[in-house]
């Protein structure tokens, strides 16, 4: 599950949209500016964690070299799409830095001895947060370039980061201590799936959602939080999983 930055992947592009030449230059303007703040606080993070350094910077080059932010319509991909149950437009790919990860991933209480599964992990630069708390990490990715041109410089940091249908995924999650959810995208039907698969997780586990929060029984919402990513500033929402049996809460705990 992939996301176009800097363009926010919550807007579908159509064709009526018909963009002025200096709102154009002012998007990529700002797509520039946000690039930049988000490499300069994931570089200043990870300078406290030198061994995850060569890692980050091996994405980053292979980055520029195959650009995640454009899917090549292949006969393959529309062959997983169609698997997946999913279209091209759920494809639109953004990063979430490193330094928002690991903002988010210490409110939700990720630590040594955690499992972080981050399902649409993209090129998995969350799954280096993860492992700068000391947590396993593990990114479930549809597209498989996103695999091949990341897995092996994530695993040389010990996160794995494998080709799967997250909406199909239920063997990882048994075991996760903390899901990420990066689901701004995604449709209505892709996101109804993706919360079947989550009920396979066990209670207590803590469930991250950007964009909007999981709005079904058995979750709970314990705190909402505002993050960068490459796009621009979006909510993230922290919930729990409850087990059979527990009790709806009441009001949303205070933001």
């Amino acid at each position: 599950m992939a996301e176009d930055a800097p363009t926010p992947p919550a807007r579908r592009a159509s064709s009526s949209d018909d963009l002025s030449l200096p709102r154009l230059l002012l998007l990529s303007a700002w797509s520039v500016v946000l690039d930049a703040v988000s490499r300069l606080g994931d570089l200043l993070v990870l300078a406290w964690r030198p061994r995850l350094v060569p890692a980050y910077l091996r994405l980053w080059l292979r980055e520029v070299r195959v650009s995640p932010y454009r899917p090549r319509r292949s006969f393959e991909l529309i062959r997983v799409l169609r698997a997946s149950g999913q279209d091209f437009h759920e494809l639109m790919y953004g990063e979430t830095p490193v330094h928002t990860a690991l903002s988010l991933f210490r409110k939700a209480g990720v630590t040594k001895g955690s499992l972080l599964v981050d399902l649409g992990a993209g090129r998995g630069r969350t799954l280096l947060a993860a492992r700068w708390l000391g947590a396993e990490a593990l990114g479930i990715e549809l597209l498989e370039e996103h695999v091949v041109l990341a897995s092996e410089a994530l695993a040389r940091t010990g996160a794995v980061l494998r080709q799967g249908d997250a909406t199909r995924e239920d063997g990882a999650l048994t075991d996760a201590t903390h899901v990420l959810v990066n689901w701004t995208a995604l449709s209505p039907e892709t996101r109804a799936r993706l919360i079947a698969r989550l009920r396979a997780c066990r209670p207590g586990t803590r469930i991250l959602t950007v964009t909007r929060p999981v709005e079904a029984p058995g979750f709970t919402v314990l705190s909402r939080h505002r993050a960068l990513f490459t796009w621009g500033v979006e909510s993230v929402w922290i919930h729990e999983v409850q087990g059979a049996g527990t009790p709806e809460p009441g009001p949303e705990a205070p933001f």
